[in-house]
């Protein structure tokens, strides 16, 4: 989009909210310009309060009312599900707000992330050594998902099976299941029944999950994403 476009289109913006903001009332106006202030990250309806001081009766009221204009919409915070959470309809929620790729609603989709399991140790198994670009490739191409698959969930998922024991993190020699893989290249392969097939385990301090966990910043003590609840964590714990 050039700049004259631009210009123009932000232009258009700020008539339409001129003229829905000449519709509002004060309690509307001031409700939604601190909603907007927020953008990506929104606002919980107790802190409108707090940092307006308008009635509990204007906040519903007005609340309601920009939600039938479309200008603000409720979005679930995976960090605090019973409270009610509302942002500018312009925006998108941030990562932080949703929980990211794995979440739906606000809800972890396990059942996704299961079938993106799936689909990595398939590839995995039938190649014998693959890349995390060939697991990626191959993943789209397998026609299962009717979404997209980025490449971050599928770096998440190989990471997660890792440390679950199903797969291993080695380097290519070129040799062997290696041969289509550059020399020193990361790859992964299935685990043999035998264990590590002859090489030395890795310690236990190399595979801490917290530092390579994708959620690490919205993990808390008592958050839905918790040491107290995490897998790996535990799964570390009593190597």
């Amino acid at each position: 989009m050039s700049q004259l476009q631009e210009s123009s289109s932000l232009k258009r913006k700020r008539q339409d909210l001129a003229l829905v903001s000449g519709s509002m009332t004060d309690g509307e106006r001031v409700l939604y310009n601190l909603i907007h202030s927020k953008k990506d990250m929104g606002i919980w309806t107790g802190d409108m309060k707090r940092e307006t001081n308008l009635p509990d009766s204007i906040v519903k009221k007005s609340l309601k009312l920009l939600q039938s204009k479309n200008l603000i919409k409720e979005v679930v915070n995976i960090q605090n599900k019973g409270r009610k959470h509302y942002m500018a309809a312009e925006f998108e929620p941030s990562k932080e707000i949703t929980g990211g790729d794995w979440y739906t609603q606000g809800s972890l989709d396990t059942d996704f992330i299961n079938l993106v399991k799936e689909v990595c140790l398939k590839c995995i198994f039938r190649q014998k050594v693959a890349t995390h670009d060939g697991v990626l490739e191959w993943s789209r191409k397998s026609g299962v998902f009717t979404v997209e698959v980025t490449a971050q969930q599928i770096d998440e998922i190989l990471r997660a099976l890792v440390l679950d024991d199903e797969i291993e993190e080695v380097k290519s020699t070129g040799l062997g299941d290696f041969s289509s893989v550059p020399v020193g290249r990361i790859c992964y392969r299935c685990k043999s029944k035998g264990g590590n097939r002859g090489e030395q385990k890795p310690g236990a301090m190399a595979s801490i999950p917290c530092g390579v966990c994708p959620r690490i910043n919205f993990c808390t003590p008592d958050g839905i994403i918790s040491p107290r609840t995490c897998v790996y964590y535990q799964k570390w714990l009593d190597f």
